[in-house]
């Protein structure tokens, strides 16, 4: 069943459901909530009950883009959406995305991976279209062109409605912008890490290519894997514990500098540091959409105040300077910053 129309609240009820709040995604036509529900706990530290009741909850209260991804928890992730839209009979009332690329029976972006990944999710999302479809990841082994002509075919067949570029540098974007002037089709957003804790992979380079090109950035980590949330105690993890880990990984003085600023912000507007970290991410340039990933639906609710936060001149100029990348040394300022995937 595919979709003709911009997508909207629909029928949900909530504050996010007013049309004042929605988002363009790109330049695709296709309007969103400011956050999306990330589901890439589903299936993996989420289990299915919890996660419809998430899903429920998220699209209550007027979300309508759930982002989700071929590769997660081995395609269980997309089962469980699938499984949850058929029940509820809502599809027309979700954006829904989804990514190709990182699954290992469709590896890469070649032309084949990209229409047999597309069918494999259409199958497990029990639906024939997917309203915005990431390139998981760079392939340098395929060229760009062959990746976007095969996302052609899927749009003129109607499998597919917008194409987005999922942890994609700023010179493979402009690359992408000079292949799409020929016919092919636009990236309509790009998915990277973005959070108060990591700000350099988006703000430079790729912030200015995507103003300049009208792409929605979609910010992912935006609680840097919940060190500015639920984790933010957390001094180490336990083995096998990639997210803990990875929170682990931001305590230290400049983390710790962020949170208790974070806490004097939020205590000022009544809500959680967490909403905090996510209603600036929101206010940043050039951000679309924002993602969330919530294990459980309080702290879903706490997230969902993010839009209707504003924050002050000077809330924002505090967190920019506390957040500020501490001085790198000569050594490492000749590295890259490389973002990790989802």
């Amino acid at each position: 069943m595919g979709i003709e129309h911009s997508v909207t609240a629909g029928g949900a009820t909530g504050s996010l459901a007013a049309e004042s709040l929605l988002r363009p995604i790109g330049r695709s036509g296709i309007t969103t909530s400011p956050l999306t529900l990330g589901a890439a706990v589903f299936g993996w530290t989420v289990p299915n009950g919890r996660a419809k009741d998430l899903l429920d909850r998220y699209t209550a209260v007027g979300g309508t883009m759930v982002d989700t991804a071929d590769s997660y928890a081995s395609g269980m992730s997309e089962q469980i959406i699938g499984s949850w839209m058929r029940e509820r009979k809502n599809r027309d009332q979700i954006v829904l995305a989804t990514k190709v690329g990182r699954h290992p029976d469709n590896e890469g972006l070649s032309g084949r991976n990209i229409r047999a990944a597309v069918d494999a999710s259409l199958e497990r999302l029990q639906t024939d279209c997917i309203d915005l479809l990431y390139f998981h990841a760079d392939d340098v082994a395929t060229p760009l062109e062959e990746s976007l002509a095969a996302v052609g075919e899927l749009i003129d067949a109607g499998k597919v409605r917008a194409l987005g570029a999922s942890n994609f540098s700023a010179g493979r974007l402009l690359e992408a912008r000079v292949l799409s002037s020929a016919g092919l089709p636009r990236v309509e957003a790009t998915a990277l890490e973005y959070s108060l804790m990591r700000r350099d992979i988006v703000e430079g380079d790729v912030a200015m290519t995507c103003q300049a090109q009208g792409i929605s950035i979609m910010p992912y980590f935006v609680l840097a894997n919940g060190y500015l949330g639920r984790l933010r105690n957390i001094k180490e993890a336990k083995p096998g514990d990639t997210r803990g880990r990875r929170a682990a990984s931001h305590s230290g003085r400049h983390g710790a500098s962020i949170l208790r600023l974070l806490d004097d912000v939020a205590m000022a507007h009544g809500v959680e540091a967490s909403t905090v970290a996510v209603a600036w991410a929101l206010q940043r340039p050039g951000v679309g959409a924002v993602t969330i990933g919530p294990e459980s639906v309080t702290e879903l609710d706490a997230l969902m105040h993010a839009p209707s936060i504003r924050l002050t001149r000077q809330q924002i100029a505090d967190l920019d300077r506390v957040s500020a990348p501490p001085q790198r040394t000569w050594t490492q300022s000749l590295r890259t910053a490389v973002p990790r995937k989802k």
